[in-house]
């Protein structure tokens, strides 16, 4: 699950990038290393070279470029962007992904952890208040079934720092919550995260081409995704604006 905190230390040796990840996330640099592995060989040149894997640490290939986070939302290529998570779907073959774990908070584990802070709530508001009381109602009664899902590789990750734009295409980095998925749930989530937003809309759901069943899932777990930063937001976080958590809770009620 996207959240507000840093879960690994990055060192630079030239062209080189060393990752260690925390203790507090377990598994994280198997999955960083399986993610790079995995697209070395069926992507190459979307995600950095794996070049070691020792005592907790990945080393990998420094690429270039901008994070798309730091650019203007105008100026963010949306177009390369929705074609760099395509192809990044798409590239494990399906005999390959069935043995792929599946990514960390996925769809269940969301659903549980939102509810739980439903449940947990204090008021902030009548418009916060509502947000999360139809928000719940929502919740207790979706039903989504297996309708819309398509079998992905998924980063995990939805920030848009996490890709990197040099002029000519989009690469991504940070695989440390990376796994199977469904397209519609991976799509959701780079959709709803704040770094799409609170800067100026980046709208990457018109920019990908969806089979109705798709759309119809991507819109739900919009609201799911929605409902999770409603309660990630919640504590004013000095990355973001003034303001960030009362746009999400509107956020939340347009969504719903």
């Amino acid at each position: 699950m996207a959240d507000l905190t840093h879960t690994h230390a990055l060192s630079y040796e030239g062209d080189r990038v060393v990752k260690r990840h925390l203790a507090t996330e377990p598994g994280a640099g198997d999955r960083e290393w399986r993610a790079l592995t995995l697209l070395a060989a069926h992507a190459p040149g979307l995600a950095p070279e794996p070049i070691a894997y020792e005592d907790g640490a990945v080393t990998m290939s420094r690429l270039d470029g901008v994070p798309l986070r730091a650019l203007p939302a105008r100026d963010v290529p949306l177009a390369a962007l929705a074609e760099a998570l395509t192809r990044l779907h798409t590239a494990v073959p399906v005999h390959v992904l069935e043995g792929v774990p599946v990514r960390p908070y996925q769809r269940e584990d969301v659903v549980e952890w939102v509810g739980r802070r439903c449940a947990e709530w204090r008021s902030r508001g009548a418009r916060a208040d509502l947000a999360v009381k139809e928000g719940l109602r929502w919740l207790e009664g979706w039903q989504p079934g297996q309708e819309g899902v398509t079998p992905v590789f998924g980063a995990g990750d939805g920030n848009l720092a996490n890709f990197l734009w040099d002029g000519d295409r989009v690469r991504v980095v940070d695989f440390e919550e990376s796994g199977r998925s469904d397209r519609a749930y991976e799509l959701s989530e780079v959709a709803e995260h704040v770094s799409t937003w609170v800067d100026g809309d980046v709208d990457i759901a018109a920019a990908v081409e969806l089979s109705p069943q798709e759309e119809w899932r991507m819109r739900e777990c919009r609201r799911l995704h929605a409902l999770m930063w409603l309660f990630l937001l919640s504590h004013e976080s000095p990355r973001n604006p003034p303001g960030t958590f009362e746009r999400q809770v509107e956020r939340v009620l347009t969504r719903l």
